[in-house]
Order: C-alpha cells, then structure tokens, then sequence
C-alpha cells in the first residue's frame, strides 16, 4: 500500500470514530440499575481487575446507540458512597464470549464481593470501542490504560457534577427482573420510563 493509501485510510478511520463518539455521546448520560450477578470469573482471578456484572435485562435494554465499547462513569452499591467506574459492554473479543455483558470495573478497592448487591451506574463517556488482543498481557495492559482515562476524565467539573446525581439518592426498585436501565437528560432520572 502506498504512503498516500496509508495516509487517506488513517484520515477516514479518525473521521468514523470522531463520528461515532459523537453519535454514542449524544445519548449520555445514561442511567442504570440492577443487581450484580456472578459473571465469567475473570475480573478478580485471571486479569487482577474485579468487576460487577449486571444481568441479561439490564443489558438486553441497552439502546443501539450504545454499542459496544469500553464507556466511564459513575457508580454506586447499594447505598454506600459513588465512585468512579470504567465499563466493558460487548462480548469481549478475547475470549470469544457468546452473550453480550456489561462489566463494571468501580475505581475503587472494596476487598470483597458484592454479588447480589443493587449497582447503580451513571455512564458519563466513551473511551473506545471494543477490539481483540493478542495476549493477555496487552489486554491487562489496555485495561490499565482505561482506567486511567476514566480516572482523568471524571476529574473534569463537567463529568465530576454527576457525581452528585439525584439517582444515586433515590432507591430503585424492579422486582421482577432485577434491573433496570435508561436513556435520559430529564431531572430526576428516568429508568424504564419511569420515575
């Protein structure tokens, strides 16, 4: 391929992702709510980076909009203090999964599970969209680099005022499926449709 070929190619790819952050971005922020199920068994064991996973109900009403990728904001268990979060929502290319999750990563050092414990997630930002490794090691790697984008993106006042979101004061309920989720800019939060 020539220089030319190369240069116009890596122009086109930044144009498509600055539209799609663009397009993901308009749908923030995006509010969800549910209880944490046991996932893969990865998180803590195999990558040293625990997440809480939410069930098949809050992900399969996940908007298309959100597509998959590798998103920061805020969350919440049960009703303890709010915390910065970075959240991998797809499939998870390296291991080849066959159903769709959401894997919150919360920035913080909780020294134990909280499976069956109500999360509650403000999603903020977009950092990338999902993509393959070669290795474990550059997965770890990546992951790692996430979590310090999240970390200085949340540190922006803009992204720090939900921090203080009404939704994380009011309780959530749904009996039924154990979670909720909404898209939705109105004051208080709207989950499901729903105050």
């Amino acid at each position: 391929m020539r220089v030319f070929d190369k240069i116009f190619l890596q122009r086109i790819l930044a144009q498509f992702q600055v539209m799609k952050i663009s397009e993901v971005s308009s749908h923030f922020p995006y509010y969800a709510s549910g209880l944490v199920v046991k996932g893969f068994g990865r998180g803590s064991k195999e990558l040293g980076i625990p997440t809480a996973n939410f069930p098949e109900s809050v992900v399969e009403n996940l908007p298309a909009a959100i597509t998959t990728g590798i998103y920061y904001g805020w969350a919440q268990v049960d009703d303890g203090p709010v915390h910065k979060m970075v959240m991998s929502i797809g499939w998870n290319p390296y291991y080849d999964n066959k159903k769709k999750s959401m894997e919150t990563h919360i920035i913080n050092d909780f020294g134990c599970d909280f499976y069956n414990s109500r999360l509650s997630v403000i999603i903020t930002g977009y950092i990338r969209g999902e993509k393959n490794f070669n290795s474990l090691d550059e997965l770890i790697a990546e992951i790692r680099n996430d979590i310090s984008v999240a970390t200085k993106e949340l540190d922006n006042e803009e992204m720090a005022r939900h921090k203080a979101d009404d939704f994380f004061k009011k309780p959530t309920t749904d009996s039924n499926s154990g979670g909720t989720s909404s898209l939705s800019t109105d004051k208080p939060p709207r989950l499901n449709g729903n105050l």
